[in-house]
């Protein structure tokens, strides 16, 4: 028999869990420092367990649900987090970072794959567009709390352990879809989606929007110390105007899509984050710090509100195609999107090592201009 679930409810849950998944995106940010010689590393392990969850968690959700994997990342999550509040061997820290990391893959992947499941094709696009804001209120949350509260770096950590486990009993009393058919599961159908162009062309604008964001959040600040001559704390402010209108452009997603074609909403976003770009690069030209710093702000905030849409509509897309499969299709298109986000840092990171700054701006200008090629190219394999 069926299990009955409220579509509110779940929605709920899904935007605590991705909520949580901004948190573990920037959990290390604020305490690197107080964890001590060696921890440097830990952001690479960190990475490397988001990557792992998110490979995981398309397969299990298609084969056995939602409930108990959400409740598994979360609980992993948690463990993650209070690794990082107690514990000081940089060995047991390692762990609890490929925890935090893989249950903040689950999060990710399945909160989003759940969405675009309980939603048919009219609202689909704005409630992951909502959806979404949430990574945006976590990542804000966390560091306001950071912020706020900055006597003891383990305080934030175990504020945000209570309310991670008052939703853990949350997931375990709601109800979620159950999982599909299994006569419609197996292994050569879940393997069948790397047959699809539409899917594959989807996930590389995925990857080239996962650099994008990935690069302005880890090297704005160094670009604008380095061609700027910006202190540090105004250079960091720009981060959180990004971030802010990142939160602004998904919420005011949800009613774009009411009334225009999601296609032509990607591309006036996209051609915003254009214009932030380019400002962006006249003021490293211009290199009028004084002055300049307003156009930085509003540069920065332009890219977050232009950045905003590119993963709710894609994610739109690829819940509305492979309905049968859509965790593993998720999966997939989120596991490559965050090869990206490897790559861009890895490239980014060799050419500032060379103190080559001025290509910053360029790689920004082809992440944008590669997306805006392929949407339509995708679109048309679908």
């Amino acid at each position: 028999m069926y299990k009955r679930y409220n579509n509110n409810l779940v929605f709920i849950a899904c935007c605590a869990g991705l909520a949580f998944f901004g948190i573990t995106m920037l959990a290390l940010g604020p305490v690197l420092s107080h964890l001590g010689e060696g921890a440097n590393a830990l952001p690479a392990t960190l990475s490397i367990g988001i990557i792992i969850g998110t490979a995981i968690f398309g397969p299990i959700v298609d084969k056995f649900g939602y409930k108990w994997l959400l409740i598994t990342g979360t609980v992993m999550a948690l463990l993650g987090i209070q690794g990082l509040a107690n514990l000081t061997n940089m060995s047991l820290l390692h762990s609890s970072m490929l925890l935090l990391g893989i249950g903040g893959g689950i999060l990710n992947g399945a909160t989003n794959a759940l969405v675009s499941e309980i939603y048919d094709d009219k609202t689909r696009g704005g409630r992951l567009g909502i959806l979404n804001a949430f990574y945006c209120i976590g990542a804000l949350l966390w560091t306001l709390l950071n912020y706020f509260i900055d006597a003891k770096f383990t305080l934030p950590l175990n504020c945000i352990s209570v309310i991670m486990f008052a939703f853990i009993v949350f997931f375990f009393v709601i109800s979620f879809p159950i999982s599909k058919p299994h006569a419609t599961v197996s292994v050569a159908k879940m393997l069948g989606l790397l047959k699809y162009p539409s899917l594959i062309l989807f996930a590389f604008i995925l990857f080239f929007q996962c650099g994008f964001d990935s690069i302005i959040g880890n090297f704005t600040v160094r670009f604008l110390e380095n061609t700027q001559g910006i202190p540090t704390n105004m250079a960091t402010f720009s981060l959180t105007c990004f971030m802010t209108c990142m939160l602004a452009g998904r919420l005011l997603l949800g009613l774009l899509m009411k009334k225009l074609k999601v296609t032509i909403i990607l591309y006036l976003y996209l051609t915003v984050a254009l214009v932030g770009v380019v400002l962006l690069f006249m003021v490293y030209e211009m290199f009028v710090c004084a002055s300049a710093i307003s156009l930085i702000y509003t540069a920065t905030a332009l890219m977050g509100l232009g950045a905003s849409a590119t993963f709710p509509v894609v994610f739109s897309y690829i819940g509305g195609t492979y309905k049968e499969l859509s965790g593993t299709a998720f999966s997939i298109a989120i596991v490559i999107a965050f090869c990206g986000m490897f790559t861009f840092n890895k490239i980014t990171g060799v050419l500032f090592d060379k103190a080559q700054f001025n290509y910053f701006p360029i790689i920004l200008v082809c992440t944008i201009v590669v997306v805006m090629i392929l949407l339509p190219i995708a679109k048309r394999k679908l």
